[in-house]
């Protein structure tokens, strides 16, 4: 069984997004085994200049790589990201599952994204869409996207 990891930078308090996630990760369960780690975003002031949000996303992408596991596969969430369809992902999913990666792992960064150092790492950069989105509503739209990649491989009747 594939090990999916999401890391994401930020913790969820809205009840709506919580139940949301919850009801991906009790579906996923039956796919994958899913981890989901939540690290602090890094405080700024106010107006930050663009030194202070360069150090802040070096210091997440820190506490990122102390929670990668070995042999990680690393999907960067970022708006400079390549657009794929469900289906795209769906085959995605399915040949890493049949390769040797042990843990694909997908990054989710803060309000000021991701790292560009952790960005390079990534064996993929994947964009959501050209429009901007709460990163708290990409967690939830990545694991129905995760659960649709899943029910698609198997031919199930849920991607329509």
């Amino acid at each position: 069984m594939l090990s999916v990891h999401l890391i994401c930078v930020g913790k969820l308090k809205e009840k709506f997004y919580l139940e949301a996630c919850k009801e991906y990760e009790k579906r996923l369960g039956g796919y994958c085994k899913l981890t989901l780690t939540e690290l602090p975003e890094e405080k700024l002031p106010q107006n930050p200049t663009q030194g202070q949000i360069d150090q802040a996303l070096a210091k997440e992408a820190d506490a990122i790589r102390a929670k990668l596991p070995p042999s990680a596969s690393l999907v960067a969430l970022c708006v400079e990201g390549k657009l794929r369809s469900s289906e795209e992902l769906a085959k995605i999913v399915a040949d890493w599952q049949q390769s040797s990666a042990k843990h694909l792992v997908f990054l989710i960064g803060g309000s000021y994204g991701l790292d560009e150092g952790l960005k390079r790492e990534a064996r993929m950069r994947l964009s959501m869409s050209p429009m901007t989105f709460p990163h708290h509503l990409a967690r939830v739209m990545l694991l129905e996207q995760i659960y649709r990649a899943f029910k698609i491989s198997e031919g199930s009747s849920y991607h329509k």
